[in-house]
């Protein structure tokens, strides 16, 4: 990894049936006449195209990914590697008018939604608005986001998880003037760290559910889309899936596809030189279902100064830190603590996964969601150039503390089960609709909501247990409370102290047997958004559901 660089994102996904996403209404609108760039700050181009790779000696490997050109604003906007099927990041600051052109060149429906930022529903990358493909999908919003790490992925129905995987994913930064006069490491001290783990085969290429983009070694061309049932009912969890990869394929297809190989920003066994001296680190779990639990390996704390929604009000040290599927943290590093020439590892320590069934291992990989492994390798180069005792900044941003009597339900939260029923997962025991939101899921514009996402509902099933990562789109909200009950409660217990619940959220990982309460506020936009279970399968598979925000 070129350590003067910055990189990108996320992975993409391999093979599953076309999934009929989107619907005509969207089509029209992604085909709508093109508005003129009056007033545009930053306008992009952006292409998913499928291309080949050279991530490991051999074969190259066959991605989709995004390819962007910057068709108008300053040049430090996009930023781009071929290192890796990874990016663009795009670059933003506060307040900007952004205006991205989406051209679908894969062969099936795709959409992006911009995970993290607060824009209107149209903007947000809802599935019902995906594309076919050789269409363009025109996103234009203003950046209302405080300074943070945010990033894009697909979000097409059925098959975000395959999209993700095969490499479909970037980062999209903002800054601010709050953030500007802090001084904190940036240039080539500022580095994104993209957490992934994906399969090879014997060619290569990733395999997600049995199947590759290559379909088979004598199959070299994309002109159709892969064969794999789409989400755990697209193709049928007992019939293709159990045809294709057997019984590992469809319990991966249900409970969460995990990789055998660790990838920092595109590339297997990472490892990254370092001076002696400040460092931002911006680490992006960007995995289909994998919990990090990250640490340093000789025990030094983690500082963090920023989590999904942008900086802390003040610095956090954490022992360790666990980072569910789409949560990201900003860690603040001063090199000039080791020696010139020290060698030292970021790991992600053992915890239980709860991701087994009477001890079979689940996700379909030989890595299992709890194992230790190293991450990125680090070496310390050159003479003292800093303090050793340097430290952040202090007060870092002003984030006042949430109060939870602002919510209209103060008294009575919202409760959002997470369950599984009939195999199939949902919550509230209801599965995606596309154009539906409940009244119970509708919500008033302007206002504060307590909601409660409680996993105690689907930790019988078998004997299984499964932590789960709820992510809200269009809103940053505020963790208030977890609390812990049941059988299953011990897997809190352990991963408790890694927990970083403090400033804007929009992620939260909700371990089996734990109860987890968010204050979230419904600003500026009304429209149809979505909340739903970041672990990929979990969301394919029916974790789903709409929300309605009316004016």
């Amino acid at each position: 990894m070129d350590h003067t660089r910055r990189r990108v994102v996320v992975g993409t996904a391999t093979a599953a049936a076309t999934a009929t996403l989107g619907l005509p209404q969207s089509g029209a609108r992604a085909e709508r006449k093109e508005e003129a760039d009056a007033g545009i700050d930053v306008h992009i181009e952006l292409h998913a195209v499928q291309e080949p790779v050279a991530l490991r000696p051999g074969a190259p490997t066959r991605v989709w990914r995004y390819r962007g050109k910057l068709l108008s604003g300053n040049a430090s906007a996009l930023e781009a590697s071929d290192a890796t099927y990874l990016g663009p990041i795009i670059r933003v600051r506060r307040g900007q008018r952004v205006r991205i052109d989406l051209i679908n060149e894969l062969p099936e429906p795709t959409i992006v939604h911009w995970h993290g930022l607060h824009v209107p529903d149209t903007m947000d990358g809802h599935p019902r608005h995906a594309i076919a493909p050789g269409q363009r999908y025109v996103y234009q919003f203003t950046v209302l986001n405080r300074a943070g790490s945010y990033w894009f992925h697909p979000h097409p129905h059925g098959r975000t998880g395959a999209q993700v995987y095969f490499g479909l994913a970037g980062l999209f930064l903002v800054s601010d003037d709050e953030e500007a006069a802090l001084g904190l490491p940036g240039g080539r001290y500022d580095i994104p760290l993209v957490l992934q783990d994906r399969s090879f085969d014997g060619n290569n290429q990733f395999v997600y559910l049995g199947s590759s983009l290559l379909g088979s070694a004598a199959d070299d061309d994309l002109d159709e889309p892969p064969t794999m049932g789409g989400g755990m009912m697209g193709g049928g969890m007992m019939g293709r899936g159990m045809m294709r990869g057997g019984m590992g394929s469809m319990m991966a297809r249900m409970m969460g596809v995990l990789g055998d190989d660790i990838l920092v920003n595109g590339r297997p066994s990472a490892s990254l030189s370092v001076e002696r001296r400040p460092y931002r680190l911006r680490v992006l779990n960007a995995s289909n279902t994998r919990i990090y639990k990250l640490a340093w390996d000789d025990g030094s704390p983690l500082i963090v100064i920023g989590t999904d929604g942008g900086l802390l009000a003040a610095p956090v040290r954490r022992d360790y830190v666990m980072l569910a599927p789409a949560e990201r943290i900003d860690l603040w590093v001063n090199f000039a603590r080791w020696p010139g020439g020290s060698e030292l590892s970021l790991q992600s320590l053992a915890f239980d996964g709860a991701m087994n069934m009477g001890g079979m291992m689940m996700g379909g990989g030989s890595l299992p969601d709890g194992a230790p492994f190293q991450v990125l390798a680090l070496r310390v180069e050159g003479d003292s150039q800093g303090s050793q005792e340097a430290a952040p900044p202090a007060p870092l941003s002003e984030t006042a503390s949430p109060d939870p009597s602002v919510a209209v339900n103060s008294e009575h939260p919202k409760i959002f089960e997470l369950t599984m029923r009939m195999m199939a997962w949902g919550i509230n025991g209801q599965s995606f609709e596309m154009l539906e939101a409940s009244p119970y899921e509708t919500v008033k514009l302007g206002t504060h909501e307590l909601w409660e996402f409680r996993n105690e509902a689907t930790s019988g099933m078998m004997g299984m247990a499964m932590p789960h990562s709820m992510h809200v789109h269009g809103v940053q909200f505020r963790v208030i409370e977890r609390s812990v009950s049941g059988r299953f409660a011990r897997y809190d217990e352990r991963a408790r102290a890694g927990f970083v619940d403090e400033g804007w959220k929009d992620t939260v990982l909700v371990m089996p047997g734990e109860r987890v309460r968010i204050l979230v506020r419904f600003a500026d936009y009304p429209g149809l958004f979505l909340y739903h279970c970041h672990m990929l399968e979990h969301e394919d598979g029916g974790m789903m559901r709409n929300y309605r925000v009316r004016a």
